[in-house]
Protein backbone atom coordinates (compact mmCIF):
# COMPACT_ATOMS: atom_id res chain seq x y z
CA UNK A 1 0.00 0.00 0.00
CA UNK A 2 1.67 3.19 -1.16
CA UNK A 3 0.90 6.87 -1.30
CA UNK A 4 -1.77 7.70 -3.88
CA UNK A 5 -0.55 11.24 -4.60
CA UNK A 6 0.68 11.57 -8.19
CA UNK A 7 4.38 12.33 -8.63
CA UNK A 8 5.20 15.98 -9.21
CA UNK A 9 6.20 16.96 -12.76
CA UNK A 10 9.97 17.07 -13.18
CA UNK A 11 9.92 20.87 -13.43
CA UNK A 12 7.68 21.37 -10.38
CA UNK A 13 8.94 21.65 -6.82
CA UNK A 14 8.24 18.67 -4.60
CA UNK A 15 5.46 18.99 -2.05
CA UNK A 16 6.38 18.23 1.54
CA UNK A 17 4.94 14.71 1.43
CA UNK A 18 6.57 14.00 -1.93
CA UNK A 19 9.90 15.17 -0.54
CA UNK A 20 9.50 13.05 2.59
CA UNK A 21 8.72 10.01 0.49
CA UNK A 22 11.51 10.60 -2.01
CA UNK A 23 14.10 11.03 0.73
CA UNK A 24 12.93 7.97 2.68
CA UNK A 25 12.95 5.77 -0.41
CA UNK A 26 16.35 6.90 -1.65
CA UNK A 27 17.88 6.46 1.79
CA UNK A 28 16.37 2.99 1.90
CA UNK A 29 17.96 2.13 -1.44
CA UNK A 30 21.37 3.26 -0.20
CA UNK A 31 21.00 1.29 3.01
CA UNK A 32 20.11 -1.88 1.12
CA UNK A 33 23.22 -1.48 -1.04
CA UNK A 34 25.36 -1.00 2.06
CA UNK A 35 23.71 -3.95 3.80
CA UNK A 36 24.44 -6.20 0.83
CA UNK A 37 27.97 -4.97 0.21
CA UNK A 38 29.62 -7.40 2.59
CA UNK A 39 31.97 -4.65 3.76
CA UNK A 40 30.47 -4.36 7.23
CA UNK A 41 28.54 -6.58 9.60
CA UNK A 42 26.81 -6.40 12.95
CA UNK A 43 27.30 -3.21 14.96
CA UNK A 44 29.78 -1.84 12.42
CA UNK A 45 27.13 -2.17 9.71
CA UNK A 46 24.59 -0.39 11.90
CA UNK A 47 26.95 2.50 12.61
CA UNK A 48 27.86 2.85 8.94
CA UNK A 49 24.18 2.81 8.04
CA UNK A 50 23.35 5.53 10.57
CA UNK A 51 26.08 7.80 9.20
CA UNK A 52 25.23 7.21 5.54
CA UNK A 53 21.50 7.72 6.01
CA UNK A 54 21.87 10.84 8.14
CA UNK A 55 24.30 12.50 5.73
CA UNK A 56 21.93 11.96 2.80
CA UNK A 57 18.89 13.26 4.68
CA UNK A 58 20.64 16.35 5.99
CA UNK A 59 21.97 17.25 2.54
CA UNK A 60 18.59 16.66 0.88
CA UNK A 61 16.77 18.86 3.40
CA UNK A 62 19.42 21.55 3.14
CA UNK A 63 18.93 21.57 -0.64
CA UNK A 64 15.13 21.41 -0.79
CA UNK A 65 14.02 23.03 2.50
CA UNK A 66 16.92 25.28 3.56
CA UNK A 67 14.74 27.46 5.80
CA UNK A 68 13.33 24.58 7.85
CA UNK A 69 14.81 23.31 11.11
CA UNK A 70 15.85 19.68 11.60
CA UNK A 71 15.84 17.36 14.61
CA UNK A 72 17.72 14.14 13.83
CA UNK A 73 18.76 11.31 16.09
CA UNK A 74 22.21 11.44 14.51
CA UNK A 75 22.80 15.22 14.71
CA UNK A 76 23.71 17.50 17.59
CA UNK A 77 20.54 19.22 18.72
CA UNK A 78 20.12 22.98 18.40
CA UNK A 79 17.87 25.17 20.51
CA UNK A 80 17.19 27.24 17.39
CA UNK A 81 14.58 24.70 16.30
CA UNK A 82 12.36 25.60 19.27
CA UNK A 83 11.35 28.88 17.65
CA UNK A 84 10.73 27.30 14.25
CA UNK A 85 7.25 26.48 12.98
CA UNK A 86 8.47 23.83 10.54
CA UNK A 87 10.81 21.17 11.90
CA UNK A 88 11.82 17.99 10.12
CA UNK A 89 12.06 15.18 12.68
CA UNK A 90 13.99 12.25 11.28
CA UNK A 91 15.35 8.89 12.29
CA UNK A 92 17.75 7.99 9.49
CA UNK A 93 17.81 4.33 10.50
CA UNK A 94 15.19 3.15 12.96
CA UNK A 95 16.08 -0.36 14.08
CA UNK A 96 19.86 -0.17 13.76
CA UNK A 97 20.22 -3.51 15.53
CA UNK A 98 17.86 -5.26 13.12
CA UNK A 99 19.58 -3.65 10.15
CA UNK A 100 22.99 -4.83 11.36
CA UNK A 101 21.62 -8.36 11.79
CA UNK A 102 20.41 -8.45 8.20
CA UNK A 103 16.73 -8.47 9.17
CA UNK A 104 13.95 -6.60 7.35
CA UNK A 105 12.10 -5.01 10.31
CA UNK A 106 13.94 -1.67 10.22
CA UNK A 107 12.78 1.66 8.83
CA UNK A 108 13.60 5.16 7.68
CA UNK A 109 11.53 7.96 9.28
CA UNK A 110 11.13 11.34 7.62
CA UNK A 111 8.53 13.60 9.25
CA UNK A 112 7.66 17.28 9.12
CA UNK A 113 6.28 18.71 12.34
CA UNK A 114 4.32 21.94 11.88
CA UNK A 115 3.65 23.98 15.02
CA UNK A 116 4.30 20.93 17.16
CA UNK A 117 1.96 18.60 15.31
CA UNK A 118 2.99 15.71 13.02
CA UNK A 119 2.43 16.66 9.37
CA UNK A 120 3.57 15.39 5.95
CA UNK A 121 5.64 12.29 6.62
CA UNK A 122 6.93 9.01 5.24
CA UNK A 123 8.08 5.72 6.71
CA UNK A 124 10.10 3.48 4.41
CA UNK A 125 10.51 -0.24 5.12
CA UNK A 126 13.24 -0.90 2.55
CA UNK A 127 13.77 -4.53 3.50
CA UNK A 128 10.10 -5.15 2.78
CA UNK A 129 9.91 -3.01 -0.35
CA UNK A 130 7.26 -0.72 1.17
CA UNK A 131 6.98 3.02 1.75
CA UNK A 132 3.97 4.47 3.50
CA UNK A 133 3.14 8.17 3.60
CA UNK A 134 0.54 10.51 5.01
CA UNK A 135 -1.36 9.92 1.75
CA UNK A 136 -1.66 6.19 2.46
CA UNK A 137 -5.17 4.76 2.27
CA UNK A 138 -6.56 3.03 5.38
CA UNK A 139 -6.08 -0.72 5.53
CA UNK A 140 -9.09 -2.73 4.36
CA UNK A 141 -11.43 -3.97 7.06
CA UNK A 142 -10.30 -7.33 8.37
CA UNK A 143 -12.69 -10.21 9.08
CA UNK A 144 -13.17 -11.08 12.77
CA UNK A 145 -10.10 -12.84 14.16
CA UNK A 146 -7.90 -12.93 17.22
CA UNK A 147 -6.42 -9.51 17.98
CA UNK A 148 -2.72 -9.05 17.23
CA UNK A 149 -0.43 -6.70 19.10
CA UNK A 150 3.09 -5.71 18.06
CA UNK A 151 5.74 -5.62 20.76
CA UNK A 152 9.50 -5.24 20.98
CA UNK A 153 11.34 -8.41 19.97
CA UNK A 154 14.18 -7.73 22.42
CA UNK A 155 12.61 -5.96 25.41
CA UNK A 156 8.79 -6.18 25.51
CA UNK A 157 7.33 -3.85 28.12
CA UNK A 158 5.40 -5.43 30.98
CA UNK A 159 2.50 -3.04 30.34
CA UNK A 160 2.13 -4.16 26.73
CA UNK A 161 2.28 -7.84 27.64
CA UNK A 162 -0.35 -7.33 30.36
CA UNK A 163 -2.69 -5.46 27.99
CA UNK A 164 -2.31 -8.21 25.39
CA UNK A 165 -3.23 -10.81 27.99
CA UNK A 166 -6.26 -8.79 29.11
CA UNK A 167 -7.48 -8.49 25.52
CA UNK A 168 -6.53 -12.07 24.62
CA UNK A 169 -4.34 -10.66 21.86
CA UNK A 170 -1.60 -12.54 20.06
CA UNK A 171 1.85 -11.02 20.57
CA UNK A 172 3.78 -10.21 17.38
CA UNK A 173 7.45 -9.40 18.17
CA UNK A 174 9.14 -6.95 15.76
CA UNK A 175 12.16 -4.70 15.63
CA UNK A 176 11.87 -1.00 14.89
CA UNK A 177 9.08 1.31 15.99
CA UNK A 178 8.41 2.12 12.35
CA UNK A 179 7.96 -1.55 11.46
CA UNK A 180 5.59 -2.12 14.37
CA UNK A 181 3.51 0.96 13.64
CA UNK A 182 3.29 0.24 9.92
CA UNK A 183 2.13 -3.31 10.66
CA UNK A 184 -0.98 -1.72 12.17
CA UNK A 185 -1.36 0.69 9.25
CA UNK A 186 -1.19 -2.21 6.78
CA UNK A 187 -3.67 -4.32 8.73
CA UNK A 188 -1.11 -6.93 9.77
CA UNK A 189 -1.66 -6.06 13.44
CA UNK A 190 -4.33 -4.26 15.46
CA UNK A 191 -2.45 -2.56 18.30
CA UNK A 192 0.95 -1.05 18.91
CA UNK A 193 1.42 -0.01 22.53
CA UNK A 194 4.86 1.17 23.60
CA UNK A 195 5.80 2.27 27.11
CA UNK A 196 9.50 1.50 27.18
CA UNK A 197 10.91 4.89 26.20
CA UNK A 198 11.21 6.65 22.84
CA UNK A 199 12.27 9.99 21.39
CA UNK A 200 10.43 12.22 18.97
CA UNK A 201 12.33 10.81 15.99
CA UNK A 202 11.19 7.30 16.92
CA UNK A 203 7.50 8.02 16.60
CA UNK A 204 6.79 11.28 14.74
CA UNK A 205 6.72 9.83 11.21
CA UNK A 206 4.95 6.59 12.25
CA UNK A 207 2.35 8.58 14.21
CA UNK A 208 1.72 10.94 11.29
CA UNK A 209 1.28 8.11 8.78
CA UNK A 210 -0.95 6.11 11.13
CA UNK A 211 -3.15 9.11 11.94
CA UNK A 212 -3.55 9.96 8.26
CA UNK A 213 -4.63 6.36 7.66
CA UNK A 214 -7.52 6.79 10.12
CA UNK A 215 -6.01 5.10 13.14
CA UNK A 216 -6.05 6.33 16.72
CA UNK A 217 -2.69 7.83 17.70
CA UNK A 218 -1.83 9.15 21.17
CA UNK A 219 0.34 8.86 24.24
CA UNK A 220 -0.22 5.68 26.24
CA UNK A 221 -2.67 7.53 28.52
CA UNK A 222 -4.72 8.76 25.57
CA UNK A 223 -3.35 12.31 25.58
CA UNK A 224 -2.17 13.98 22.33
CA UNK A 225 1.37 13.67 21.01
CA UNK A 226 3.30 16.96 20.86
CA UNK A 227 6.55 17.53 19.00
CA UNK A 228 9.51 19.91 18.85
CA UNK A 229 9.80 20.06 22.63
CA UNK A 230 12.98 21.27 24.32
CA UNK A 231 13.48 17.73 25.61
CA UNK A 232 12.72 15.37 22.69
CA UNK A 233 12.10 12.42 25.01
CA UNK A 234 8.60 11.12 24.21
CA UNK A 235 8.50 7.77 25.97
CA UNK A 236 5.18 6.17 25.09
CA UNK A 237 2.85 5.64 22.15
CA UNK A 238 -0.46 4.01 21.30
CA UNK A 239 -1.56 3.23 17.74
CA UNK A 240 -4.67 1.15 17.18
CA UNK A 241 -8.05 0.99 15.51
CA UNK A 242 -10.40 3.62 16.99
CA UNK A 243 -12.84 1.00 18.30
CA UNK A 244 -10.09 -0.59 20.44
CA UNK A 245 -8.93 2.57 22.22
CA UNK A 246 -11.16 2.28 25.27
CA UNK A 247 -10.35 -1.39 25.80
CA UNK A 248 -6.62 -0.74 25.63
CA UNK A 249 -6.73 2.26 27.98
CA UNK A 250 -8.88 0.40 30.50
CA UNK A 251 -6.61 -2.65 30.47
CA UNK A 252 -3.54 -0.46 30.90
CA UNK A 253 -5.16 1.49 33.73
CA UNK A 254 -6.07 -1.75 35.53
CA UNK A 255 -2.51 -3.07 35.18
CA UNK A 256 -1.10 0.12 36.70
CA UNK A 257 -3.68 0.11 39.48
CA UNK A 258 -2.96 -3.54 40.35
CA UNK A 259 0.77 -2.81 40.45
CA UNK A 260 0.30 0.14 42.79
CA UNK A 261 -1.78 -2.02 45.11
CA UNK A 262 0.96 -4.60 45.47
Amino acid sequence: MNETTSPAPSDAPLTDVQLARRIAEKVGELLLILQGSGLFEGKALGKAGDRLANAFIMEALKTHRPDDAVLSEEEKDSAARLSASRVWIVDPLDGTREYGEGRTDWAVHVALSIDGKPGPSAVALPGQGVTLCTGTKPAPTQPPRKLRMTISRSRPAAEAVAVAEALDAELVPMGSAGAKAMAVVQGDADIYLHTGGQYEWDNCAPAAVAKAAGLHVSRADGSPLAYNAENPYLPDLLICSPHLVQQVLEALSKFKSDNRAQ
